[in-house]
């Protein structure tokens, strides 16, 4: 009897993709689209009314059957309520991550199993490999590599999940695209925040967010200016500080939280920007936590070169980590995501305060 995989369908190539190999390969398959963010454009028309269009057109070329859901209520709830709740803090989250864990590999995976499939598969450019345990490694593509995103996924989810694309690079992808001339296979990769898409970060947060002014100052105190808020800066930033003067650029070192105080300097390596150790909090293993002290490397954000470290020691809620080489603008409340090679160990947030 034929296995039964439900392909989260986005309305881009990369599921489209998915969705095909996955139908080439003998599975009875269905795609499922999820709305989960209410916006209209200047017509009045739902902006993801278009990209479920795309996906209508695309399962009707592969000969599947296609559905739609509403989860957005649970992304309100889930997602972006703790997304805010961090930004009001004066933080930068990352909101993808958060994503990933309960909506598309907790409600929307629930929702697969309730129709009845074996599977979840989604367009992610990474793969899984079992031995004793089921383990997630970085995509074939480097660029495209999507591990770091995913690194909440536990035992029990890898179980029911597949990534068909994970082997392959981008370009390749687009090939198989246009050889079955999928109606996506020239539509642009999505980017910006899960959800909702690219757009000005601080014209879409100001509605909930408002103004909170307070100061740029030096790391010596000096005021040289004036911010809009905390949650519209981000550590290593230069674009939009509005410090002018003579000498190098200006860049966010730091955040004074309790003082409403970003903190400044002159220089893209300025001694400020850089440090070697961090705590890491919130704490996911894909199969077992490691036995420390344990050399392995890491990413601080997304498309970042692994970086040599060592997990010095784990408590049950944190993980002390020290870097070979000291690392730019480390941000608290971002992800740190362990590797081992292409393996994916898990990750934690980052701490506010440093070791």
């Amino acid at each position: 009897m034929k296995k039964t995989v439900v392909v989260g369908m986005s309305g881009g190539v990369d599921s489209s993709v998915a969705a095909l190999l996955l139908k080439a390969k003998g599975y009875q398959v269905i795609g499922l689209f999820m709305k989960n963010w209410e916006e209209k454009d200047k017509k009045g028309t739902c902006l993801s009314a278009s990209d479920f269009e795309d996906v209508q057109k695309v399962c009707a070329q592969i000969d599947i059957p296609c559905y739609t859901v509403n989860f957005v209520k649970e992304y309100q709830e889930s997602v972006f309520s703790h997304f805010l709740t961090e930004l009001k803090k004066g933080y930068t989250p990352n909101p993808d991550i958060l994503c990933n864990r309960e909506i598309k590999f907790k409600v929307f995976l629930d929702k697969a199993m309730s129709l009845g499939a074996d599977y979840l598969a989604t367009g992610h450019y990474c793969t899984i490999e079992k031995e004793n345990s089921f383990y997630l490694h970085k995509g074939q593509d480097s660029n495209k590599d999507q591990s770091y995103f995913l690194y909440t996924l536990s035992q029990k989810v890898l179980e029911k999940v597949l990534f068909p694309i994970g082997h392959l690079t981008k370009q390749e992808v687009r090939s198989i695209a246009l050889s079955h001339n999928l109606f996506t296979a020239r539509k642009k990769d999505s980017v910006g925040i899960c959800f909702i898409g690219k757009r000005n970060f601080k014209n879409f947060l100001l509605p909930y967010l408002g103004y909170q002014k307070g100061a740029f100052e030096n790391t010596q105190g000096q005021i040289l200016g004036y911010h809009d808020g905390l949650a519209y800066y981000t550590i290593g930033q230069r674009k939009g500080l509005k410090i002018g003067g003579a000498g190098d650029a200006w860049f966010v070192v730091a955040k004074d939280i309790k003082r409403n105080v970003i903190v400044v300097e002159q220089g893209l390596d300025h001694p400020s920007l850089y440090q070697s150790e961090l705590i890491a909090t919130d704490l996911s293993w894909i199969a077992n936590s490691p036995q420390t002290p344990y050399p392995c490397s890491a990413k601080i954000r997304y498309r970042q070169q692994d970086q040599a470290c060592v997990i010095e020691k784990i408590s049950e809620t944190k993980a002390f980590v020290r870097f070979l080489e000291p690392q730019r603008a480390i941000t608290p409340r971002q992800s740190i995501v362990f590797y081992t090679g292409n393996r994916c160990l898990g990750g934690g947030v980052i701490e506010p305060e440093t070791v």
